[in-house]
This record gives structure tokens, sequence and C-alpha cells, in this order.
């Protein structure tokens, strides 16, 4: 076989390889359709430029290989004398020109709807935090942080993390589960994609998304909605999904945000309406019986033995991703708390880093993230765990009188 015969042939496979891999539904190497109007569009516009751009490819390295053969120094040993075209470099001109247009405009259009967030019937705000989200509904006074369920001990061994963490999150990275105490932990098809709390919203509804962050830029991302916006500190971004299936439909935090930027899913439930208004009472009525019981146990007193039960079980779901749970932290972006000054110091520095946080640092303000029961339980935990033995205990009282600069 020539090499002509050969290009040619490569070509050929090569064109058919793509199509067959843009055609087919199943594939992994093309876009999904996903649920929305949007992102319906926008999988059909790539499908078409995708097969305009191989046509394109075909001919141009068509031409090309057919240039080199037919003039080669063997095949035409007399070479033309002409120095341009005019009539042909105003068609390879003319023909892209027209190509960029036919594009440009049902690309403009898709952006054009994308970006229009007007008459909404839903509003929800979209916050990232390290490593978590925060969603509010402000017209229905609800709001709630979604972060990961998965146990961290079923794939980081926090000791082993802590001893070589290089070694663990490379053994992590290829694939393999560092389990606690050395127990195998079995992947579901979810495997850390599930969260605590989904976003839930309604079928046939336009959603806006007002989309921002907390401490560092995180991107808001659902792949089935054809949605993607950054999360910025200080700033708000706009965009929307009317999703048309009931279902759940997942994404991620597509920023590399910090540390544990893997372990930030996006669980969203998409309910037909009755079911949406039903959980929102649902939520509203949990809200006010929370409401309730935080202020009695705010009004009770707990022993060192339920402050510590209660702490360690917060301190884990809330605090071991940066500070560990053997309180050895990740030095020096991550300080540990055992014999640390803010452990064993005076309680109102404690209580004020973890209410306030500490600006320009990973650490943030959990006053408004956690209960005043919750701050308290972790706040005697870190105070008398690993050592510390302060032996003080920090009461849900406290926490408010800190609170209100008592």
């Amino acid at each position: 076989m020539s090499f002509l015969s050969k290009l040619k042939a490569g070509l050929g496979l090569l064109a058919l390889s793509s199509l067959t891999a843009v055609f087919a539904n199943e594939s992994k190497l093309n876009l999904r359709e996903g649920v929305t109007e949007i992102s319906r569009e926008a999988y059909h516009l790539h499908n078409w430029v995708v097969i305009v751009m191989l046509v394109i490819a075909v001919v141009v390295f068509g031409a090309m290989a057919y240039s080199m053969w037919a003039h080669s120094k063997k095949n035409n040993p007399v070479p033309a004398k002409f120095s341009h075209s005019t009539a042909l470099e105003i068609l390879w001109t003319a023909i892209p020109f027209i190509i960029l247009i036919v594009f440009a405009v049902p690309s403009t259009k898709l952006l054009m709807k994308q970006y229009d967030t007007a008459e909404s019937d839903l509003t929800i705000v979209v916050k990232g935090y390290q490593w978590k989200w925060k969603y509010s509904y402000p017209d229905q006074e609800l709001e709630y942080f979604s972060a990961l369920a998965t146990p961290r001990d079923t794939f980081v061994n926090s000791s082993e993390l802590a001893s070589t963490p290089i070694a663990a999150i490379g053994h992590v990275l290829a694939g393999g589960v560092v389990g606690a105490g050395d127990k195998p932990t079995e992947k579901s098809a979810t495997y850390l994609l599930e969260v605590d709390h989904e976003l839930v919203i309604p079928v046939g509804k336009k959603v806006r998304f007002l989309v921002t962050a907390e401490d560092v830029i995180h991107a808001f991302w659902v792949p089935d909605f054809g949605i993607k916006k950054d999360a910025i500190p200080g700033f708000i971004n706009e965009i929307w999904a009317r999703v048309e299936k009931p279902g759940i439909y997942r994404g991620q935090c597509a920023e590399l945000c910090g540390k544990d930027h893997g372990f930030m899913p996006i669980v969203v439930r998409a309910v037909e309406p009755a079911e949406f208004d039903a959980w929102v009472a649902q939520k509203q009525e949990e809200k006010r019986i929370a409401a309730e019981d935080a202020a009695k146990a705010a009004a009770s007193s707990f022993t060192m033995e339920q402050l510590m039960a209660d702490g360690e079980k917060n301190y884990l779901a809330r605090c071991a991703a940066c500070h560990q749970p053997t309180g050895q932290g990740l030095p020096p972006t991550f300080p540990a708390l055992a014999g640390s000054k803010i452990a064993t110091g005076p309680v109102a520095g404690h209580l004020n880093i973890v209410i306030n946080g500490k600006a320009g640092t990973a650490m943030q303000a959990f006053g408004a993230q956690l209960t005043d029961v919750e701050i308290a339980s972790i706040i005697t935990y870190e105070r008398n765990a690993w050592g510390n033995n302060t032996g003080e205990l920090v009461q849900p009282a406290d926490v408010a009188a800190f609170k209100n600069g008592k």
C-alpha cells in the first residue's frame, strides 16, 4: 500500500471513529445531552460544530496530502512559475469568514438565552465554602449546608495521612482506599458523590441560581443542566435552569479550591411542584422545631461526658478535614490543635476564632454555621482531647454570651 493510500485510510478511520463517538448515545467521549433546554441546545450545537470541523479537517488535510504527492519533484519535476491567485485568496478568506458567522449566530443566541435570568419562578443562592455548599431559598426563608455524606474514615485513614500524607494521598489518587483500621471499604456507584442535604428544585420551573463564595473561588457545575458558573467571594454570578424530568442529578465543584476540592459534590433532586411545596413546608416545620430545641438546649447545662461525646462527633464532621481527627493538623496550612495555645489558652480566644474565624487563613467563621450547642461541644472537645486536658467545659450559654458581647 502506497503512502498516499495509507494516509487516506488513516484519515478515513479517524473521521469515522470521531463521527461514531459523536453520535453514539453512550459514548464517554461526547457531551451528555442533559435534561434542560439549554443543555440540549448546547449538545446539538456542539455535535454540529464537530461535524463541520471534521469535514474541514478532511478537506484541508486531504488537499495538503494530494498537493504534496502531486507536486513532488518526482511527479512534477518542472515547478509552476505563478506567484499567487487573487480569486483563490478571496475564496479561502471568504469561506472561513462565512463559516465563523454561521457558527457565531446560534452560539450567540444560546449564550444570550443562557444569561437571561429574567422571569424566574424560584431563586436559590448558592454559596461555596471550603468544602461544602450553602443553599438559601430567600422567598421561602430556608437555608442549609450541604456537605459530603461519606464518613472521612471510610476513605482516609487519618493516622496514616498524618504520618505519611504524601504516600496516603498518592494511594487514594491511584484508586486505592485507605480504610480506617485497615478495614476494606467497598465503593458504591455513588462513592464520594452523596451529600447530607440535597438541593431540591421543582421541575418545569425556571430556577435562577445566584452563585457566590465565602472564602476562595469555587465553581457550581451540574453537567445535566448544562450550567457551570464560578463562585467568587464578593461577586454574585447568575445562571438558570428549567429541569424537565424529575430525578437525581449530580455535579461537582469545578474549580480547584483547596485540599478537599475533590470531596465537594453537588446533588440536585428535581421533583414535581406539588412535592416541592410539601418539601418546603416540611423544612419550615423542621426549622421551627430545631429553633425551639436549640433554645431549650442553649438554656441547659451539659456534663463533660455529654459535651465530649457530642463534641467528638461534631468535630469529626466539621473540623477534622483540616485539623485531622488526631488534632495534629497539616502544618503549616492547618495548624495542630493538640497542645496549641488556642486550645489550651484562654477560652475567650478559642471562642473568638471558632465563631469569627481568622482573616487571611483557611479558618472559617462557624458562628453562623453551627448552633451554640454544637460550638460548645466542639470547643469543649478540643480543650480536653489529645492530651490537652484543660478540664474546662464550655456551655451553650457561654457561646451565646460571647456572641452578645458579654
